[in-house]
């Protein structure tokens, strides 16, 4: 649910260039199939990453801290992509220091709820999703 009022605040603020008077609205989130990193990225990511994975997402603007270029993880990694400390901000969120902030809504919690908490399909997931944003890397 963090998520969804997330989302709603930050298309809206997007939209209207402002933070002043904007009214979030709760939205369900739709399911997406546990085994596509692809179609969880497209539904859940490219509000704020963007379609090119860059950071240029419709909600950025309205972003304290950008969001990551997610294509060019493992450049600055030394040339290795660093699965373990992206499966760790998927699920724990932006809290997570190497993410930069708190604006990532913990995707853990909601691959839970979208999998009736069945910890392994939250695992899948977000293994899913980490090896499709390791798909995307810049070679």
């Amino acid at each position: 649910m963090r998520f969804l009022l997330v989302v709603s605040g930050l298309l809206g603020l997007a939209a209207l260039g402002t933070a002043q008077n904007v009214e979030i609205k709760k939205v369900p989130i739709r399911p997406t199939p546990a085994e596509s990193g692809q179609a969880m990225f497209s539904e859940y990511r490219v509000v704020c990453h963007g379609k090119d994975a860059k950071g240029s997402g419709p909600a950025a603007p309205a972003l304290k801290v950008p969001p990551a270029d997610l294509t060019a993880l493992a450049k600055r990694n030394g040339g290795s992509f660093p699965f373990a400390r992206v499966s760790n901000v998927i699920r724990l969120g932006g809290n997570v220091a190497a993410h930069g902030s708190e604006d990532m809504p913990m995707w853990g919690r909601t691959f839970s709820s979208l999998s009736q908490h069945e910890d392994d399909v939250v695992q899948l997931r977000i293994a899913n999703l980490t090896n499709y944003i390791r798909s995307l890397q810049e070679k």
